[in-house]
């Protein structure tokens, strides 16, 4: 028996942890979150990381749970998420997928072979030491030769997927990116909620999102990541919000240069998240200005999500 998946996505600040919250209590659901940046410990101003006050009683699973220093994976998500869907369904409740990171819910609503290709040991620690002899900017533009598409997906920094990419293109393959030719996971029956807002209106939102988070201490939280030992060179250091504040420390930006570029690069983010939720063609798209209040908008997702359970 497939367990129901509702999935409720949209851009970074749209409004998904408000109506997230409103929707668990409706159909007695708990939340998995599907945030590359909210599973970070430390990192709750820069990630809008929900709050204690703000679950009002709703467990959350996948939120504070990684050091900023451990490496973490799509694949590693996969698993620790279905094994937390798995408990909650135990338990005889429903379960919320949260969250605008799209390889992170394409890992639970597709079936996701992370483990085609055959790890080549010899390859792999030839690769690792032309990494330690040449760099990471060298092993990047490596791969960039071999496969650029791939090279596009991929931040340079992350040597371990780089890594595993050359390794794949040297046998011939591609690297998946997950968008094509996608079967479901049988496991699930996913029920996809898209939050929406008036281009201007989000973007909007966003700029407040990033003054009121420069408000709360952002520059003090990245200062104290730093003080603790992360470096820039982290996977979890280079999120929105981090690594502009890391290079206004040092003296790369100025402090309005750094919030613009955050303000910036987050409305460019929301673009590409829309993007990407798009090709979701089962999904059901609220446009939240359409409604006239909150209320009415939690009533007609609650009202959806009864109907399709």
């Amino acid at each position: 028996m497939t367990t129901p998946l509702i999935i409720l996505t949209g851009p970074t600040a749209v409004g998904k942890t408000d109506l997230s919250i409103q929707l668990a209590k409706a159909v007695d659901a708990e939340i998995v979150s599907a945030d590359s940046m909210q599973i970070y410990k430390y990192m709750d101003i820069g990630s809008a990381k929900v709050t204690e006050e703000e679950m009002q009683g709703v467990k959350h699973y996948l939120v504070d749970e990684i050091e900023p220093d451990m490496p973490f994976s799509v694949s590693e998500y996969k698993r620790m998420a279905e094994e937390y869907i798995d408990e909650i369904s135990s338990r005889g409740k429903n379960v919320i997928v949260t969250g605008g990171t799209g390889l992170y819910l394409n890992s639970l609503i597709y079936d996701m072979d992370f483990g085609k290709s055959d790890a080549n040991q010899e390859l792999r620690e030839e690769l690792n030491k032309e990494l330690e002899e040449n760099g990471p900017a060298y092993m990047y533009e490596k791969l960039v030769s071999l496969d650029k598409e791939a090279a596009e997906r991929i931040h340079p920094n992350n040597t371990k997927r780089v890594i595993r990419a050359i390794e794949v293109a040297m046998s011939g393959e591609k690297m998946n990116d997950f968008s094509k030719d996608l079967r479901y996971n049988k496991k699930y029956r996913p029920i996809i909620i898209v939050l929406n807002r008036d281009r201007q209106a989000l973007y909007d939102r966003i700029n407040l999102r990033v003054d009121i988070m420069l408000k709360n201490g952002l520059i003090e939280e990245v200062k104290g990541l730093l003080e603790k030992g992360y470096t820039k060179d982290m996977i979890s250091m280079q999120g929105i919000g981090y690594k502009e504040i890391i290079k206004y420390f040092d003296g790369e930006y100025t402090l309005d240069e750094a919030i613009e570029i955050i303000k910036r690069d987050s409305r460019r983010y929301a673009k590409r998240q829309l993007t990407w939720f798009r090709r979701y063609e089962d999904a059901k798209w609220f446009e939240i200005d359409k409604f006239d209040s909150a209320e009415e908008l939690k009533d007609a997702v609650v009202s959806y999500v009864k109907e399709m359970l």
